[in-house]
């Protein structure tokens, strides 16, 4: 069976955010995943994580003003290696406070003016440095690749990408985070990927193309995604990063013949 979070960026958007952690519980969710905890003091997320009984899997680095060119993140921005550093380490400290093991690491979007090779250099010492202080948190870093339709310019485009980044650092603390949506989208042949890839991913993620609402709405075939996860020896959590197409409940029926 599948091990199943909810992302509460994305689903029980009908409740304020601080109701979404009890609402995920009382769904059958026992971990949750977001994108930012930072509107919030990490005390205050750890005591909603106790009192609704699930587990924080995943956050992301923080993201800055997009005015900026920071909208989201810049770790392969060159001249922003200080603030690349001031927004892993605020990430760890939430991550421990929540504890939160995986930390995604927003890559950015690259402007025309940067070269490929001069962002990836970049990227890839950013990224480096940020294992080291991860591996002192005992916290594990994710690289994840978005489509080109929904994040234009954005560093990482593809999965091999990624896992390219992974293998040159060479660290056990960095892993790839395979989110099937954007896989679909940006290249298809999404369980070859997986197949091919599996070792260095640590945390998947999920939603149908080409709406990128829940699973069994779209193009994607999920028994058989889903099977292969399964026979590749996945263990780790999926995320439900999904924009639901009617209400959250109403569409979570898709979970009843794979979740825990």
């Amino acid at each position: 069976m599948l091990r199943l979070c909810a992302n509460l960026k994305w689903l029980f958007t009908e409740l304020p955010f601080i109701e979404r952690f009890d609402a995920a519980a009382n769904a059958g969710f026992t971990a949750v995943e977001y994108a930012s905890p930072y509107e919030h003091r990490a005390s205050e997320l750890r005591a909603l994580l106790r009192s609704s009984g699930v587990q924080q899997v995943l956050i992301n680095t923080p993201t800055g003003d997009p005015a900026t060119g920071a909208g989201f993140g810049v770790a392969c921005l060159p001249g922003r290696q200080q603030e690349f550093r001031a927004a892993v380490k605020k990430a760890l400290d939430y991550a421990v406070e929540l504890e939160c093991g995986l930390v995604h690491v927003m890559a950015g979007v690259r402007p025309p003016s940067i070269s490929y090779d001069a962002a990836l250099l970049v990227y890839v010492a950013n990224v480096a440095w940020a294992a080291e202080l991860a591996e002192k948190a005992k916290v594990r870093l994710t690289l994840e690749s978005i489509n080109q339709r929904d994040i234009p310019g954005f560093f990482l485009q593809t999965q091999e990408q990624g896992a390219a980044v992974i293998e040159a650092i060479g660290s056990p603390q960095v892993a790839l985070q395979f989110d099937v949506y954007h896989c679909q989208v940006a290249q298809g042949d999404v369980t070859r990927r997986l197949e091919a890839l599996m070792p260095l991913i640590a945390h998947v993620q999920v939603a149908d193309a080409p709406a990128r609402n829940e699973p069994g709405t779209g193009e994607i075939a999920w028994d058989y995604v889903f099977r292969r996860i399964q026979q590749l020896g996945y263990e780790g959590w999926i995320g439900c990063e999904y924009r639901p197409a009617r209400d959250t409940i109403s569409g979570l029926s898709w979970r009843h013949p794979y979740r825990v």
